[in-house]
């Protein structure tokens, strides 16, 4: 699995540091918008044994719930931003965006 951030995701990664200091991100697969990916502060999601790191996303951990790791990894993810409000707690929501997963199977 590969994790990357395209251009607007970095640059939004950038604005939230700056307003709010070091992040994460985690992706949990859960229902509605619980299988895009949030952004926290940095520790204000307590992360567990049921997560996996997959990586980092401009110098910001990034999680994913195991069950959803199992199902996505043999997939690369991209990690891009589009206009919008997602109905969840992640940072973003305010600056009238959101994160989103662009993805692709792995070649075997």
């Amino acid at each position: 699995m590969k994790l990357t951030a395209t251009q607007s995701c970095e640059a939004l990664i950038e604005l939230l540091k700056s307003k709010h200091g070091e992040l994460m991100f985690h992706q949990s697969g859960g229902c509605c918008d619980g299988s895009s990916p949030m952004c926290y502060p940095l520790g204000e999601f307590k992360v567990g044994a049921q997560d996996v790191l997959l990586g980092e996303l401009a110098g910001c951990p990034f999680y994913m719930g195991k069950a959803q790791y199992k199902l996505w990894q043999h997939t690369d993810l991209t990690i891009d931003v589009v206009k919008g409000r997602g109905a969840s707690f992640s940072l973003e929501i305010p600056e009238g965006k959101r994160f989103i997963v662009r993805s692709e199977v792995c070649a075997l």
